[in-house]
């Protein structure tokens, strides 16, 4: 799906400002870190860090957008905020309602408002103007704890503002989850850890996966696996472990063990986020929700 963006889930992302502050083990590995502080210095992350505005250009792109899908008659996902944090509440309140008035004049485009902050979306949002009619809402949530803490505050965020639907992006997966029924969203999108800048990743069990997968089927929601991150389970035919990296992690997500040893765990073997692929299974999951054209 994905036309401007290396992102499977999306099609186009779009930022309106650059630069965040860690808030959960999922920001470890931050890519939009790793890419535009460490490697390009375009900005610093931290709570003290200045936030980065893009330039006017970047700003016009949505219109753009917009007249193609106008033609086109369809309604392409725009990921907002893919360096940022679209509910961070240390960005200049005016930045978004700025943003927010962009997507309002853009109405064939669905952004995609996904944060790790969900507690702040109805204040933020109000503060905004309130929360665009194309826009959807969706949480981080990489473990158990991060599910029971985000998932109720995605729900109310629904009830409050009627979003077009909410969404759960299960990546990095660093532990078992379960999503309470009550709680669940219309969406669920999962993924393992890739490496980055002074962060090597850190492997997922593959039943994570499958049980994210399978709580989708059971509730009939779409399912979209983006990746398998770099590594896979270990099988005698990957040839000789001491030549590549191997870690036993442990079913509950509880411990990772590195090292080459035997162990009743399940062993992994670092394959890069190339070879590791997107299947699950033997299979590719690409589900998206389906969305009302105009």
């Amino acid at each position: 799906m994905a036309e401007n963006s290396a992102i499977s889930w999306t099609h186009h992302t779009w930022n309106p400002w650059m630069g965040c502050t860690k808030v959960s083990p999922a920001c470890d590995g931050c890519y939009a870190e790793a890419l535009m502080d460490k490697r390009y210095s375009k900005v610093k992350w931290g709570p003290k860090a200045d936030r980065v505005r893009t330039g006017v250009a970047n700003w016009r792109q949505p219109f753009r957008w917009q007249r193609h899908a106008e033609v086109a008659g369809d309604r392409p996902f725009v990921f907002c905020a893919s360096l940022a944090d679209i509910f961070d509440n240390q960005v200049d309140p005016q930045w978004r309602t700025e943003a927010f008035d962009v997507m309002r004049r853009t109405p064939n485009l669905v952004y995609l408002l996904l944060t790790k902050r969900p507690q702040n979306i109805v204040k933020l949002s109000d503060a905004a103007g309130g929360l665009p009619a194309n826009a959807a809402l969706g949480t981080t949530t990489e473990d158990q704890k991060r599910a029971d803490y985000n998932f109720p505050a995605l729900k109310v965020a629904r009830i409050e503002l009627r979003p077009l639907f909410t969404f759960g992006s299960l990546e990095p997966v660093l532990g078992p989850t379960v999503v309470p029924r009550e709680y669940m969203p219309d969406w669920i999108i999962t993924g393992g850890e890739s490496d980055q800048i002074g962060h090597p990743s850190r492997p997922t069990h593959p039943d994570w996966f499958r049980s994210l997968r399978d709580q989708s089927a059971a509730a009939g929601i779409p399912f979209h696996h983006k990746q398998n991150g770099e590594w896979l389970p270990w099988r005698p035919i990957d040839g000789n472990p001491d030549r590549r990296p191997i870690a036993h992690v442990m079913q509950n997500g509880s411990e990772y063990y590195p090292g080459n040893f035997s162990s009743p765990l399940q062993s992994m073997i670092k394959v890069g986020k190339s070879a590791a692929g997107r299947l699950l299974d033997g299979v590719e999951h690409n589900a998206f929700p389906e969305v009302a054209q105009l």
